[in-house]
């Protein structure tokens, strides 16, 4: 007898409420071993690979890509490798109960003890008799008894017509046929399988769901199909009309006729990323503190550093460090009415991914060098970029950096990540005059930028913040 546990949601880290199903990277019945990657689960931050901690194999999947679950929720049920009948899974299915915790793929203290998930099941073990000749599930059985359904007039959709307990379920429902609201289909008494994002894709490309080729379980139209069917049917834009004056003139119509728009569905990422954005900027006071700041000596000491030198915001990560130790009263966070004051300056330092913004976190920024800053952050930086960074190298801090100045933008205001209570936006260093001791002198000049919650930081914090800060980035040698 093979021996079926339920397969949940992970939890990584405290914060984490729930994930969505990126991809499931084995198929149902195929048996996987040790160390093989079983699906990617999207984060708040990151994308997680699941990896198998022994062989075996999943005999039920019932989670669908692209969908969010909550910690805890069932995913899939996992077989150690042997057969399991249809309705030893039904049963697993009917007598799980989700769990806060959730599947933690680490072995830690979030892991589902063996007895959550008995190999067999005394429940519907003891269920009454099934009538002669029909093929229906213990727990499907023992759900007609206490919903009070003869299980002779029950009609099975499993194999070989076996009755399952969603069948019972679906018996139990009112007769009147359901109203099937955004749902499009061939005829209407046959309404096709298909997530939510494809059916909004197909009212907004006016596409006919039935003219899509389902590659999911059972045919089921997924967003991808519905974009590959809008590529091909891509077409040139219509010609546009020209005007009596001589110039082009096209309606909205017309232009959305064209064919030109791309439509993507936000990631779990950007949703979260837009929400926790949406929240800082409706529920933070900001204000900003802004200065120019000579950065010719800074970058002349990296020059002489040779071939594996820092980079300018190593060392800029490094002076906001012991600026914050001079200033601690900008070193903070804010949680309703407390203040958290930090000992040690735990920097978040934005990077630019393919699915959003991270940041993650140089812990201890203040009692490491610059050249261990860089190599601290290059290991960071190609975690977050490649989706391995784990939630404790992400979660926290005591202040950000944004540092937009490789794409050459000047100056620019950042919004303040919570909790924390404030960001500084670092511009490109350009040319520009400035008064050196009684001579005008063009040298290289950043542009900084200090947003602040005035909840728990004031103007005169920000100031001397920013003196200090200056004053080390001007003076490399202190660092």
């Amino acid at each position: 007898m093979a021996k079926l546990t339920p397969f949940t949601m992970p939890k990584w880290g405290i914060e984490m409420a729930e994930g969505t199903i990126a991809e499931w990277m084995v198929t149902e019945n195929v048996p996987f071993e040790r160390g093989a990657v079983l699906t990617l689960i999207e984060t708040d931050k990151i994308t997680n690979e699941v990896e198998a901690e022994k062989d075996g194999r999943f005999v039920r999947i019932l989670a669908e890509p692209g969908s969010t679950y909550p910690v805890g929720a069932l995913l899939a049920v996992l077989s150690d490798g042997g057969e399991a009948s249809a309705a030893e899974i039904d049963a697993v299915i009917a007598s799980f109960t989700p769990s806060e915790s959730g599947f933690d793929p680490d072995g830690g203290d979030d892991a589902p003890s063996a007895s959550a998930a008995p190999p067999e099941m005394p429940v519907a073990a003891a269920a009454p008799a099934a009538p002669e000749g029909l093929a229906i599930s213990p727990a499907a059985l023992a759900e007609a008894g206490r919903l009070g359904l003869d299980p002779a007039a029950l009609q099975g959709s499993g194999r070989n017509g076996r009755v399952s307990v969603q069948d019972v379920h679906q018996a139990a429902r009112p007769q009147a046929a359901p109203q099937l609201v955004g749902v499009y289909s061939a005829t209407p008494d046959s309404p096709i399988l298909s997530t939510p994002v494809a059916r909004r894709l197909c009212a907004l490309h006016g596409l006919d769901l039935a003219a899509v080729q389902g590659s999911g379980p059972r045919g089921k139209v997924r967003r991808d199909d519905v974009l590959a069917l809008v590529s091909r049917n891509a077409v040139q834009p219509s010609p546009v009309p020209v005007a009596s004056s001589g110039t082009l003139t096209a309606s909205p119509s017309q232009r959305l006729e064209s064919g030109n728009v791309n439509v993507t569905p936000m990631s779990a990422m950007r949703r979260t990323i837009a929400r926790r954005l949406t929240e800082a900027k409706q529920q933070i006071p900001h204000f900003y503190v802004r200065r120019r700041v000579r950065a010719d000596r800074l970058l002349a000491l990296r020059a002489s550093q040779g071939t594996d030198k820092p980079s300018v915001n190593d060392y800029i990560v490094r002076a906001a460090a012991l600026a914050l130790m001079e200033v601690p009263a900008v070193n903070v966070q804010v949680h309703g009415t407390d203040i958290h004051q930090y000992a040690s300056a735990d920097v978040s330092v934005a990077v630019a991914t393919d699915k959003g913004l991270v940041t993650p976190i140089v812990f201890g920024a203040d009692d490491l060098s610059v050249a261990e800053i860089g190599r601290v952050m290059k290991g960071l930086a190609q975690r977050a970029r490649s989706g391995k960074l784990r939630p404790e190298e992400f979660t926290g801090g005591s202040f950000s950096i944004s540092n937009l100045g490789g794409f050459g933008v000047e100056q620019f205001d950042a919004i303040i990540n919570p909790p924390q209570g404030a960001i500084l936006a670092v511009g490109t260093a350009r040319p520009e005059p400035i008064d050196d001791d009684g001579a005008i002198r063009i040298v290289p000049v950043l542009h900084l930028s200090l947003s602040c919650d005035h909840r728990a930081i004031d103007g005169a914090d920000g100031g001397r913040f920013m003196a200090a800060l200056a004053n080390l980035i001007e003076q490399p040698y202190l660092l």
